[in-house]
């Protein structure tokens, strides 16, 4: 095939098909292209059939792109290689294999709500007070202890004498069994049981060693203890592992990612050959050389210089802020600026922060001056209620063993069934030992439980069941056609009446779109696959380009992302880096990697800023600038030398009101793209006797409920903030609004 568009070492690392390969592959250097132009000389120079082909990547997304990318190469035939995340591949072993370690193929995922949710039920079980071990806590902490690959079993082995530990012993081994219950697997279960699998079964792991000959493995300085070992299995017959990755790059050891894993790689697998990829096609010289001058400060990292033959660009952009307010103010001006005077549209810009909390400056400014903008990461489609509801009502009726998705909806909408109803048919289920929807099969039989609600638990399990009959003979579309109109949600939706209802019912239609989607592509659309995709997206895979809006995101986030302009704020320490990476080497280390990634996400134009003061935790602290900003080399900087931005801003006796000190109330779990104020036209002066007043509350047609916070009789405007749309401003005589009181 045609390798002439690759560089010298891309096209060795692409021509090397036998034994262990690193490809250690700097940002911007062409890894994806360097991976799937090698799977496609397999097939295309060697005649490796592509079922004998398994690539693995993290996310939807990147599995997505990769699986367009090869089968632009080498055609129709990419549809018989194995593409997918670690989670999706697991799935597919498990749901063919899974009943060899007790698990039906119609087994249900639990997401991170139906986790808490299960974490709860054990709570409840064991009488442990949620105020003294929150139950985030406690899910993180069976996480971790997953991702070490220690079973709730071998972790009371580790940890019998500790008293400290007994409750988390109970609670771990409980949640277990509850699962197993349930025919449910968490995330790293998924991992986890397809270890075990292959584990308790050589015949087993023998067929996909002997089916996989030429394994890939994207973003390899990601993987934890468990994918690692499960590539270790998978790759321990024919030794043709492919793994791409960057040791700088390595962010996520707080979820368990272990650096080793590619810094080790040799020690792994003896004779393994290396390639480099230093050439960078994305960004100019001089945002590369700041990001080398910041990395090389790593100790024991492998040693590599990124390069680009790019021109040297526009200088890196300093700003020092007097606080995040003027921080936000500047990055707007320079946004709008940019805008303005050069060929840049909102979309090309991208704001990177620590942490998610610092995205409240930019959103009050950007909802004040009226630019479009997206939370990447905040409220999230598969987060919203009415989807949960959805989601948990399909669980069921895939796998009637789920308890977890039964209690969820089983007064959603409302049937008038209360807790203590529901305590009734968990007790009544424990008793029989069966799951609580079987337990409705005989409602009748239930102790205390009698006319109205009886009815309605038959009615229910009716319904359910009913469902579920059609499961391999309808479509998906249509089992959810059935839903929709035997559970009454968007009718319930409706009677509230509500704009929020509203948008809920919108959403639900919207959720119909995403199944018809997911029929159009699937060779074999079925429940069970859809549930099993839609449990595995992440945040990267919702993301959009067809709203014009400038991008809000943690530098988590934006990893293998890029765009045209990039801004780095807050680089302050005990921020960026975190307080709690300000003492331990490793996790300064790793700050410093996030530091890097963000850096090398930019292409053409990219600032850093900080504040010399933050509002904290309610209070006003000054700041010092972050290690990381002093080891960016200033060569390559403007303004950091000559404090060109650096004003002195003197504090004022009393703090004054400023929009930017008014957090509009917002619904939890609600829109990702906000517009804020609307173009306001020149009218005639307010009248004296408008009535209208700072304070006062209001009723607004379209946008529900607000408070004035500002009126400019000279320009008939009024500024709101509104309970569900933050800050509008609107005309006075022409806005259709209220006072309320």
């Amino acid at each position: 095939m045609n390798l002439d568009g690759l560089n010298d070492v891309q096209r060795n690392a692409v021509l090397a098909t036998e034994g262990p390969i690193l490809v250690v592959a700097g940002a911007g250097s062409g890894k994806t292209r360097v991976l799937t132009h090698r799977i496609a000389n397999l097939v295309e120079a060697h005649d490796v059939f592509p079922s004998s082909i398994l690539a693995i990547t993290f996310t939807n997304k990147a599995a997505s792109e990769m699986k367009q990318r090869i089968e632009s190469l080498v055609g129709p035939v990419t549809s018989q290689m194995w593409v997918g995340t670690f989670h999706a591949i697991c799935v597919r072993i498990l749901r063919r294999d899974g009943d060899k370690i007790g698990y039906s193929s119609d087994f249900v995922i639990y997401d991170t709500t139906d986790q808490k949710a299960l974490v709860k039920s054990c709570y409840k079980t064991l009488g442990i007070d949620e105020k003294m071990t929150p139950v985030k806590s406690s899910q993180f902490k069976i996480s971790a202890a997953k991702n070490d690959m220690i079973s709730a079993e071998q972790y009371e082995r580790d940890h019998h004498g500790d008293f400290r530990e007994r409750e988390f012993i109970k609670l771990y081994k409980l949640y277990q069994e509850k699962l197993k219950q349930n025919q449910a697997m968490d995330f790293d279960d998924l991992l986890l049981k397809t270890i075990e699998l292959f584990k308790t079964n050589p015949e087993v792991l023998h067929y996909y060693q002997k089916r996989f000959r030429y394994i890939h493995v994207d973003e390899y300085q990601d993987t934890n203890k468990a994918q690692y070992t499960f590539v270790r299995y998978l790759s321990a017959n024919h030794q043709n592992l492919f793994v791409v990755g960057d040791g700088d790059q390595s962010i996520y050891r707080w979820r368990g990612a272990d650096i080793r894993n590619i810094q080790e790689f040799e020690q792994d697998y003896p004779g393994a050959q290396i390639f480099k990829l230093e050439q960078n096609y994305r960004s100019t010289k001089n945002i590369l050389s700041l990001a080398n001058s910041v990395i090389k400060h790593n100790p024991g990292r492998r040693e590599k210089n990124l390069w680009t033959e790019a021109e040297a660009g526009e200088k890196i952009q300093y700003y020092l802020a007097y606080e995040e307010k003027d921080e936000a103010r500047f990055v707007l001006e320079q946004i709008k600026k940019k805008i303005r005077d050069e060929d840049y549209k909102r979309s090309d810009f991208a704001i990177l922060y620590r942490t998610n909390a610092q995205s409240r400056a930019f959103e009050d400014a950007f909802m004040l001056d009226g630019m479009p903008y997206k939370v990447v990461g905040g409220a999230k489609f598969y987060d919203r209620k009415e989807i949960k509801d959805l989601m948990a009502y399909l669980k069921l009726i895939v796998n009637t063993q789920d308890d977890i998705s039964f209690q969820r909806v089983i007064n959603e909408p409302k049937r008038n069934l209360g807790d203590k109803t529901v305590e009734k048919i968990q007790n009544h289920a424990a008793m029989l030992g069966v799951s609580m929807l079987d337990a409705c099969r005989k409602a009748a039989e239930i102790e205390g439980i009698t006319g109205k609600a009886l009815q309605n638990i038959e009615a229910f399990y009716e319904m359910i069941m009913g469902l579920k009959a059609n499961l391999d003979t309808h479509f998906v579309t249509q089992i959810f056609d059935g839903l929709i109109e035997k559970s009454g949600i968007i009718e319930a939706y409706e009677r509230e009446g509500s704009i929020e209802s509203d948008g809920r019912i919108d959403n639900i239609y919207e959720f119909r779109v995403v199944i018809e989607e997911f029929e159009k592509r699937s060779e074999d659309p079925n429940l069970r696959d859809f549930l099993a995709e839609t449990s595995l997206m992440s945040d990267q895979d919702s993301l959009e380009d067809e709203n014009n809006s400038v991008l809000l995101m943690t530098v988590h986030a934006s990893k293998g992302l890029e765009f045209p302009a990039v801004f780095i704020v807050g680089l302050e320490d005990q921020l960026f880096p975190s307080f709690r990476s300000m003492d331990d080497e490793e996790a300064l280390e790793e700050e410093r990697r996030l530091c890097y990634v963000a850096i090398t996400r930019a292409e053409k134009l990219l600032f850093v800023s900080h504040a010399r003061n933050r509002n904290h935790f309610g209070r006003f602290e000054a700041r010092q600038p972050s290690v990381f900003l002093k080891e960016m080399a200033p060569e390559f900087m403007e303004g950091l030398e000559e404090k060109k931005f650096a004003q002195t801003f003197p504090e004022p006796k009393t703090k004054p009101v400023s929009f930017f000190d008014i957090k509009p109330q917002k619904k939890q779990g609600k829109s990702t793209v906000k517009v804020g104020a609307e173009p306001v036209q020149e009218k005639m002066a307010i009248p004296e006797n408008s009535g209208f007043k700072t304070g006062d509350k209001i009723m607004h047609k379209a946008f529900g409920t607000g408070m004035i916070v500002t009126v400019d009789k000279d320009k008939d405007t009024l500024t709101i903030v509104f309970d569900a749309h933050g800050i509008k401003k609107l005309s006075a005589s022409m806005a259709p609004i209220k006072t309320i009181g």
